[in-house]
């Protein structure tokens, strides 16, 4: 039985993707700063999967000591791990020179070295076993520039750059590390916006809506699993169809 860790596993895109390798039988470890909600989402998914299957683990991800206790955790309930998938992140608005310097500082650490603390836990099992697949959390924002969201902009570009030295170095372990970039998805954190700013996102889509979170736990998903097999070092956009526009006016 395969194992997945899941950071940010416990509401959003992160809750989707742990609900869908419960499905597929995984044994699923989720990650999350909110204790009280990741012990209520545990208690929620025991009803419908085993419990032997399922692990919270509070963990704040930019923090080393925290995620190498979570890192211990997963092994000693579930031993080997197959799949992490670094979705933990947050978001800070703002034109660059308004943003404050400890606002700055959380972004990076969160949405970024999170990823190196999770790497540096995690893989060497990774190396140790000669294989493993890796998923990050970018965003269409990582590879586009966007009003006021120079902070994020700047986090989600690392993770797009990240991915591609991580593939190189870890292919010879057969690790494979991918990123999912979403759009704007309809999770609790995006329904917090007025109606009026969710219709506006809505209109500015080709497809007129927006990305589902189970939208993005598929892609997820696709790319821990086999069925993704040859693909490593890339940054899967889902957006349904932001990013596709230069800007220029219908001729």
């Amino acid at each position: 039985m395969k194992t997945v860790v899941i950071t940010g596993g416990v509401s959003g895109m992160g809750l989707s993707a742990t609900k869908l390798f419960l499905k597929n039988g995984w044994q699923v470890a989720m990650a999350d700063y909110n204790a009280e909600l990741g012990k209520k989402v545990e208690a929620d998914l025991a009803k419908d999967y085993p419990a032997e299957r399922l692990l919270f683990v509070p963990t704040n991800v930019a923090d080393a000591d925290s995620v190498n206790q979570l890192q211990a955790a997963v092994v000693d309930k579930f031993g080997q791990v197959d799949s992490v998938i670094n979705n933990a992140g947050i978001f800070t608005g703002g034109q660059l020179h308004e943003v404050a310097e400890k606002d700055w500082d959380r972004i990076m650490a969160i949405d970024v070295k999170s990823i190196f603390l999770m790497a540096k836990a995690f893989v060497p099992g990774m190396i140790a076993q000669k294989s493993g697949t890796i998923v990050n959390t970018a965003s269409i924002s990582g590879l586009m520039g966007d009003y006021q969201m120079a902070a994020y902009s700047a986090a989600k570009g690392a993770v797009i750059n990240l991915v591609k030295s991580m593939a190189l170095d870890y292919a010879q372990y057969h690790i494979r590390v991918n990123n999912v970039a979403p759009g704007p998805t309809n999770t609790p954190m995006f329904q917090a916006n007025p109606q009026t700013v969710i219709d506006q996102f809505i209109a500015a889509s080709p497809l007129k809506k927006l990305v589902k979170p189970d939208d993005i736990a598929r892609t997820m998903y696709f790319l821990a699993t086999p069925a993704s097999d040859p693909i490593t070092g890339q940054t899967i956009p889902v957006t349904a169809g932001f990013g596709l526009y230069s800007g220029q006016p219908v001729q």
